[in-house]
């Protein structure tokens, strides 16, 4: 062990010397403890568990009740402590070590140690633990090692290079608490009250209907300055609905107090109403700097008809985004042209194609794929809030001889079809994170693992060689560069047919909460409420009163712009 002191004492560990934890910019010193949130949280997850359940809403859930070695920060996107209260990268970039903090502890008490880094690790990637999209960055590693109980070592697997997501990897997985949870099946885990290590834990879950997190007062960061005006609520509620129209109505019935708005029909038509001008529901649209995801209708590769070029062309050019667009979506998107919109600006414009809606160019390519009596397929949809698209769709099919049917599953249902590949088509839509994994939906070797992202089975050998030089690039600019040509290629082989998106989030909310300034952090989007939000007695008070005596509360800003916010505070001008 003294040998060992000495190799560790000769790493350089990060922060450095001279760093103090700061206040998160984005809390408010103003927020207040109380109160009860409650949420649209889509459709039942099928695992609280979000290693098994590859679902944003699990994961903010995930993010409430668990904590990683590291944190990112929300202005700077740097690595900051969490669990861990320093690190250390060797010189070769091949061995990260972590230090516990001494004060972390579980809800119940017990101390965070090194072994439960390593059960965790272990667990996720066991073979017959069901984590398929969490294997890749990971399996990069060997089983980390303890070296006592504070601290634990990471090392790189054989000869792998250098990959400059190594730290992130190794860092920012949700750890739990070993002694709660090692004689249990980890596919099966039973969340519900269990031991938690951050600030909330589920409380109640009514199967379908809605789960409860409470806020249980033993986080052990919940005083330190990064932390301090954040986790508010003393209860969370994500109630479930079949479709975003049930949700509305909820919403107007104030079965649920916030509204993360996915359809631009609700925000710009269904606000026509005495409680929006009123004021006693608001309306927000919240522009920052998050990532920009995309979703389309992802054909399978993997099997006829799609796994040719020229029908998955001809499939884009039967899609009428523009009528779609216009005509059903009050115009409220840009149409896509890339799987990483947030890589183009004017200096760097997207030079993708961009495929217009054409029948006779469409039958051209059929004809060339041999195709041009047409075929059958199956769409594999979710939700009936896709059928005015799909009917639209349809009818352009059929001017090719195309007959698609419609199979229609509940969310659970068409996630253990996403896990198997077991579809034609479907339209799947993808969030974005400040770090880019390409390797996890494009790389080759993830196209037939179970339950990965690659759900088309995107298989490119020139993708392979990029993702794999990219991984070495020391600059952002460098891998910027290599994402765009990744971006290309992938757009020439059309595994989506590309939809749209929108530049900003927008959300509906009863009139009884306080928020800080920016309302969502520079990255954020709906699940800040849960984190930077509070419940203000007063304006509650304000609301009832406003509702029993048909009056009006203050007008709000709809529009809130991030960077605007941040030029005021700069300059000292917000109150």
């Amino acid at each position: 062990m003294p040998f060992l002191s000495i190799i560790l004492s000769a790493l350089i560990w990060y922060p450095s010397a001279d760093w103090a934890e700061k206040p998160d910019p984005c809390a408010s010193l103003r927020a207040r403890r109380g109160g009860v949130l409650r949420l649209n949280g889509a459709q039942p997850p099928k695992s609280f568990n979000a290693y098994i359940d590859n679902n944003s809403y699990t994961a903010m859930l995930f993010d409430l009740m668990y904590d990683k070695l590291l944190g990112i920060d929300s202005q700077t996107g740097e690595l900051v402590p969490a669990l861990a209260s320093r690190w250390a990268v060797s010189e070769d970039g091949r061995e990260f070590v972590f230090e516990i903090d001494e004060r972390a502890k579980w809800s119940d008490g017990v101390k965070v140690t090194a072994e439960d880094v390593k059960w965790t690790f272990d667990a996720v990637m066991d073979p017959q633990s069901d984590t398929g999209p969490w294997k890749p960055t990971l399996s990069f590693f060997e089983s980390p090692e303890v070296i006592d109980s504070k601290t634990v070592r990471f090392r790189k697997k054989g000869k792998s290079g250098r990959d400059w997501r190594d730290i992130l990897n190794c860092s920012t997985f949700w750890i739990l608490p070993k002694h709660a949870f090692s004689s249990s099946n980890f596919n099966k885990l039973d969340l519900e009250r269990a031991v938690s290590g951050s600030a909330y834990f589920i409380s109640r879950a009514d199967e379908q209907i809605e789960t409860e997190l409470t806020r249980h007062n033993k986080w052990w960061r919940q005083d330190l300055p990064s932390c301090r005006g954040t986790c508010n609520f003393d209860k969370i509620v994500l109630r479930y609905f079949a479709d975003n129209e049930n949700a509305f109505e909820a919403f107007k019935k104030r079965k649920i107090d916030v509204y993360p708005v996915y359809t631009a029909r609700i925000y710009a038509e269904g606000t026509h109403t005495d409680d929006f001008a009123r004021n006693l529901m608001l309306k927000r649209k919240i522009k920052n700097h998050a990532p920009i995801g995309f979703q389309g209708f992802a054909m399978n590769m993997r099997r006829p008809p799609f796994d040719k070029l020229e029908v998955r062309q001809a499939m884009a050019k039967l899609v009428d985004r523009e009528t779609m667009n216009r005509t059903m979506m009050n115009g409220a998107y840009f149409l896509l042209s890339s799987y990483w919109q947030d890589l183009y600006d004017a200096k760097h414009p997207c030079t993708n194609t961009v495929w217009k809606y054409d029948v006779a160019g469409a039958k051209e390519l059929l004809k060339k794929a041999g195709y041009e009596k047409g075929f059958s397929f199956t769409f594999l949809s979710r939700g009936s809030t896709e059928d005015k698209f799909l009917s639209l769709f349809s009818h352009a099919l059929s001017e090719c001889g195309i007959k698609m049917d419609i199979v229609r599953k509940d969310f659970a249902a068409w996630m253990r079809d996403m896990d198997e590949f077991n579809f034609d088509m479907t339209w799947a839509s993808w969030g974005a994170g400040m770090v880019k994994y390409p390797e996890l939906s494009w790389s080759g070797k993830e196209a037939g693992r179970k339950g990965s992202n690659n759900i088309t089975g995107f298989c490119d050998a020139e993708v392979d060689r990029l993702i794999e030089k990219e991984k070495t690039m020391t600059t952002a600019a460098e891998r910027n560069e290599a994402y765009r040509a990744i971006d290309a290629r992938i757009a020439s082989k059309v595994p989506y047919i590309l939809l749209w998106q929108t530049d900003c989030t927008r959300i509906l909310y009863w009139n009884k909460f306080s928020m800080p300034d920016y309302v969502f952090s520079r990255l954020g989007r709906e699940g800040d409420s849960l984190t930077y939000w509070w419940y203000d007695a007063d304006k509650a008070e304000e609301l009832f009163n406003a509702i029993r005596s048909h009056s009006c509360l203050p007008n709000v800003s709809e529009v809130v712009d991030f960077d605007a916010v941040r030029a005021k505070a700069e300059k000292g001008d917000l109150k």
